[in-house]
């Protein structure tokens, strides 16, 4: 026998209950077009709460315009820096009144351009993006009318909203913070090297060393996955030839994966081999050795990004904001030092 399913409450019931009509409970819940006297408004609160009454989402999107959520697609949610730009974004978007629903690439073109056309199916308010090797899916997105922002560098010649970092700046200032604790042999653990990011904290490294003319050691470039285990992979090859005096490892991840190298090997940073790397988030402060970092102010990236989806008029704006660089341990700026808490 079939359960029979409950009653679904409607706005008719909270007009019977409340002793009015259909339209002024929609007056009440929408906030208007009509106003309602107090005491019938008070009526119709004291109805919905009684009955349960719950205001159907979808038919409001449908009469309003919009569905109030915005849409996040990412290349791997893994990654700790791009999971802390996600939970800014996500209290970001909360406290404007929308709702974030994130698409995980896996860092997978294919799956990219799948959550991409499921968002847009959804019709969100908006679009929040990295794409998986700065090749994104411009065209798709536009011809949908959905407003967007990238959420890394692409071709400025695009014109659409863009929020970044200076990559190959940051990368030139990492390692030039090497240079100035006197190391010359400096290696570098990147990712792929046909991505584009790679490419510009590739050559933010070749910037650093030209301008110290310092050699540049085409045997120390180790392209790997943006993974712990593509660092710990990368290193292990490092360590099977003439160990380099420092290493810039472009992500945070790279970096753990290297130091659990390394200490396999009975080596450890910065006394055998100095460190430093790029994206770094809070797990970097809380690491032993702490790490050197590059940061990225991903709660001001937040906000902005917000405000271009919410505040936008349809003009393209590009966004650059500072990097830092976070002393730590790893590069030979401090000893063990001990965190304050903040309970």
């Amino acid at each position: 026998m079939l359960k029979k399913q409950p009653h679904r409450i409607t706005r008719s019931d909270v007009a019977r209950e409340a002793g009015t009509s259909v339209a002024v409970v929609s007056y009440v819940i929408n906030n208007g077009p009509r106003p309602v006297a107090q005491a019938t408004k008070k009526r119709v609160l004291d109805a919905i709460k009684k009955i349960g009454y719950r205001p159907n989402g979808i038919a409001r999107a449908l009469a309003s315009g919009t569905t109030q959520t915005y849409g996040l697609v990412v290349p791997d949610i893994s990654n700790p820096f791009i999971s802390s730009m996600a939970h800014a974004l996500q209290r970001e978007a909360f406290s404007r009144g929308q709702v974030l629903l994130l698409g995980d690439a896996g860092d997978s073109r294919q799956r990219e351009l799948e959550l991409i056309n499921n968002l847009l199916h959804r019709q969100v308010d908006g679009l929040l993006y990295t794409s998986v090797d700065r090749h994104p899916y411009i065209e798709l997105i536009q011809a949908s009318g959905t407003p967007f922002v990238m959420l890394d560098r692409v071709d400025p010649a695009l014109k659409i909203n863009t929020i970044r970092v200076d990559e190959r700046a940051a990368a030139f200032q990492a390692t030039q913070h090497l240079i100035e604790h006197g190391y010359r042999d400096i290696a570098i653990i990147c990712g792929p090297l046909d991505m584009l990011n790679t490419q510009d904290r590739v050559n933010g490294w070749r910037d650093a060393l030209q301008q110290a003319d310092l050699a540049i050691h085409n045997e120390w470039i180790f392209s790997t996955s943006y993974t712990r285990p593509g660092g710990y992979l990368a290193a292990q090859q490092m360590l099977k030839g003439p160990l380099p005096q420092a290493l810039f490892a472009t992500n945070e991840l790279q970096a753990f994966g290297c130091l659990r190298a390394m200490a396999e090997h009975h080596l450890s940073a910065p006394q055998d081999l100095a460190l430093v790397c790029f994206n770094g988030t809070i797990e970097s402060e809380y690491n032993v050795p702490s790490l050197t970092t590059v940061r990225q102010p991903v709660d001001a990236m937040a906000k902005i990004a917000i405000d271009m989806l919410k505040n936008g008029d349809g003009t393209p704006t590009i966004r650059e904001f500072d990097f830092s660089l976070q002393i730590g341990e790893s590069c030979g700026c401090c000893s063990s030092k001990k965190i304050n808490f903040l309970i």
